[in-house]
This record gives C-alpha cells, structure tokens and sequence, in this order.
C-alpha cells in the first residue's frame, strides 16, 4: 500500500511538472518576449521601467543585507573575539565557517552590484562600489587557509560599510541579515 501511495505521488508530480513545461510551448497568440535560435529560451520584459527599477531596488537590499549580515556574523565577529588565532578554541569550525562566509559575501555583494546597475539612481555608485568588491575576492582563500590578517577583515567591513552608506545615500535602508548556514552553502555551491 505504501509504495503504491509513492507510485502515484511520483507519477502524479511527473506529470505535472511535463505540463508545466509543454503548456507554455503550446499557447497561441502573439508575444512580444524573444525566442533565441539556439535552444529556445524566452527573455521576458518588464512590464515598464517602473516596475524594472523597484525591483533592481528590492534585489538590492536584500543581496546587501544578506552580505552585511555574513560579513558582520561570521566574519568580523569571530575576527573581533580572536577565534580565527592559532589554537583558539573552536578555530577550525570558524575558518571553515568563515571560508563559506567570505565567499558568500563577495557573492551576495556582486549580486547587489549587478542590482545596482539596473537601476538609474544606484548606478551611479557603482564604479566605487566595484573596485571595493573585487578587492575582497581572495578572501575565502586566505582565511580557509588561515593567512587572512587584520587588514583583510577590516577591508570586508569596509566594504560593507561602503555598500550600506551608498544605499542610504539613494534612499535604502540596508540592515544586517544573518543568513543560516543552510543558505551560505547553498548560494556558495550554485
């Protein structure tokens, strides 16, 4: 009985998810979305530009404060506290911790710049924006490898800060989310 229920969930969820994926295929009318020869994949438009910048807006502050609150949880905290120091208690799940943090910064922060680009106000800040990101791009290295120094974690905190005051300067609020640990894997590895 018990695998007959999981039978028809998994042919049930099969054919869902195939009519998700011919339905589309298969509507008629016209559309102004561009069908590319190579493979057919559709780029949808904003509806207006509107619409377009709220939401460059909205990617922008969660991307920002996803980052701000990594940086700040795992990165500068533990820095701060000393636990990334040779034989600290709890060392090595910190820099592994802190690797994952780093990295998913310097992700979350490229994000937000790219958010940044989409909108008219928040694009001119970029170009500062840019060059502070970028040069945080070793940091997961060093600190997996435990040769990241003081300069690098305050250079993180820098950049954070540049990232919050650029916001605050286009009218945004951006506040430190600390993201779980299932969500620093997650965005790392994809």
């Amino acid at each position: 009985m018990l695998t007959n229920t999981r039978l028809r969930t998994s042919l049930a969820a099969v054919a869902l998810a195939a009519s998700l994926l011919v339905l589309p295929a298969c509507s008629s009318g016209s559309s102004k979305s561009s069908v590319s020869a190579v493979g057919a994949a559709v780029a949808a438009t904003p509806t207006s530009s509107a619409d377009r910048v709220k939401f460059a807006k909205t990617k922008f502050v969660a991307n920002a404060s996803l980052a701000a609150g990594a940086a700040y949880q795992w990165l500068y905290k533990p820095f701060k506290a000393g636990t990334f120091k040779s034989g600290a208690k709890g060392r090595t799940f910190a820099l592994v911790k802190g690797g994952l943090a780093g990295a998913f910064t310097y992700n979350r922060l490229k994000a937000a710049l790219n958010d940044a680009k989409g909108d008219p106000t928040l694009s001119k800040a970029t170009d500062a924006l840019s060059s502070g990101i970028e040069s945080i791009k070793n940091l997961p290295s060093k600190i997996r490898g435990g040769n990241a120094t003081d300069a690098d974690f305050n250079q993180v905190q820098s950049v954070v800060d540049g990232v919050k005051k650029a916001a605050s300067q286009n009218g945004l609020n951006v506040t430190d989310q600390v993201p779980s640990a299932g969500q620093l894997t997650q965005m790392v590895s994809s």
